[in-house]
């Protein structure tokens, strides 16, 4: 049984992320979503919030499991007995970025594999951070994120603003 991994801290989850999801749950057994607590970054969610968020979009995927975990991925990877670990590449950064975890991955656990899948074109310059960021200024967020994530994310937003009064 072949189960691939998608970690990310999906604060929020995109369509972007979808569209990773969705294209490898079809090549796998199993997909594991992974919403990974990411110390570099602040997240707007909780992690419950962002696997919740993230089982509403993948609901209608019958082999996707979302879990979360605060651990490196290398130790996931060896728990689940998992045969790739798949990341979603939008620029050459991310691949940079991308190989180099993925090295330093390798190094700790040799039989460590990973799967580039390139996002699609027309979401190629969305990311949480973007989303974020639209969204505190009143934008549009509809074509980044499915209306459950973008209640979400202006509810949060308006949250916050209330609690900085």
């Amino acid at each position: 049984m072949k189960t691939f991994i998608f970690p990310g801290s999906f604060d929020p989850f995109s369509l972007g992320h979808m569209d990773i999801a969705k294209r490898s749950a079809q090549i796998c057994d199993k997909l594991v979503v992974a919403v990974m607590n990411n110390r570099a970054k602040k997240s707007m969610f909780t992690a419950e919030e962002r696997v919740a968020m993230a089982k509403e979009c993948l609901k209608d995927i019958p082999n996707v499991e979302v879990i979360s975990r605060e651990s490196l991925l290398v130790d996931l990877y060896r728990e689940l007995d998992a045969s790739a670990v798949v990341r979603g590449l939008r620029s050459e950064s991310d691949f940079r970025y991308e190989a180099e975890m993925n090295a330093a991955n390798t190094l700790m656990f040799p039989q460590y594999q990973v799967i580039f899948l390139p996002c699609r074109a027309d979401l190629a310059f969305t990311s949480s951070s973007i989303i974020k960021e639209v969204a505190f200024y009143g934008g549009d967020i509809s074509r980044m994120v499915i209306p459950a994530v973008e209640e979400m994310v202006h509810k949060k937003v308006l949250d916050n603003q209330v609690e900085k009064t």
